[in-house]
């Protein structure tokens, strides 16, 4: 069995974070492991309080894993501050991980902050160049490159051009806050290909950046091309969110179980 690691923030709720990422892994057949970097205090109606953990103790976790457990794919989910970033970023290159997906995350669905104003920096100079596969929504892509305005297609290829600068990993920009479509942007080995989907008619999609980049890294793991690997974990996700859950009185989750339960 494949075995992956995701490197993120617990969300109470269950929707995103570590506990997305988990119940994706189940869902693609790998065996999943966790660093938690964070704890949140949230719900389907937003984020009320979030305590970030000791550089020391994610450091603690991934080596504890890392030096017993052979680790096919690793997820990087929220990292608060610049301490964790520079911390994360040294033991990847010390354990030489393999195919690395970092969801840039940056700010919750409902507007809290989850990253701290001075970890930006260290987030694109140090994790960028180490990732294989990159995942920002529209919103984080935009605060990436300094507040450039993405809302069209047009503006998400003009976009990948800009990430071209900042680093040589394969981008996939999110649409899924796109208002006609939720099509995804991949630019990768001077290639540019689009994923299409349609725009389904929910509330319920608390937790969808997690869950296609802890899909993707799955695949990864599974020896999928970069190509086909989110290929699959766009359909993958497509489907989670048209048979999302209707839990709680906000943005409930997606069903990241559903192949396995409907």
């Amino acid at each position: 069995m494949k075995k992956v690691l995701t490197i993120a923030g617990s969300d109470s709720s269950g929707g995103a974070g570590i506990q997305a990422d988990l119940k994706t892994f189940c869902a693609h057949k790998v065996y999943g492991m966790s660093v938690i970097t964070a704890v949140t205090a949230q719900n389907t109606l937003g984020v009320s309080h979030i305590e970030t953990l000791s550089s020391l103790s994610v450091r603690k976790q991934i080596e504890a894993v890392a030096e017993d457990i052979d680790i096919d794919a690793v997820k990087i989910g929220m990292l608060s501050n610049a301490e964790i970033i520079l911390t994360v970023a040294e033991l990847i290159k010390s354990y030489r991980f393999k195919n690395i997906v970092l969801d840039p995350v940056m700010i919750s669905t409902t507007g809290f902050d989850l990253l701290e104003k001075d970890a930006k920096k260290a987030l694109i100079q140090e994790l960028l160049p180490l990732a294989d596969v990159i995942t920002p929504n529209l919103h984080e892509a935009s605060a990436i490159l300094d507040g450039l305005e993405i809302k069209s297609k047009e503006d998400m290829e003009k976009s990948v051009h800009a990430f071209r600068k900042l680093t040589s990993s394969a981008v996939l920009i999110k649409g899924g806050h796109l208002v006609d479509d939720a099509a995804d942007l991949l630019a990768y080995e001077d290639k540019l290909r689009w994923y299409d989907a349609p725009k389904i008619n929910t509330n319920n999609t608390h937790g969808t950046g997690c869950t296609l980049s802890s899909a993707i890294a799955s695949n990864l793991a599974l020896g999928l091309s970069v190509e086909q690997a989110v290929f699959d974990a766009k359909e993958y996700i497509t489907g989670a969110i048209r048979n999302s859950l209707d839990i709680g009185s906000g943005n409930g989750p997606t069903n990241h179980l559903y192949r396995l339960i409907t």
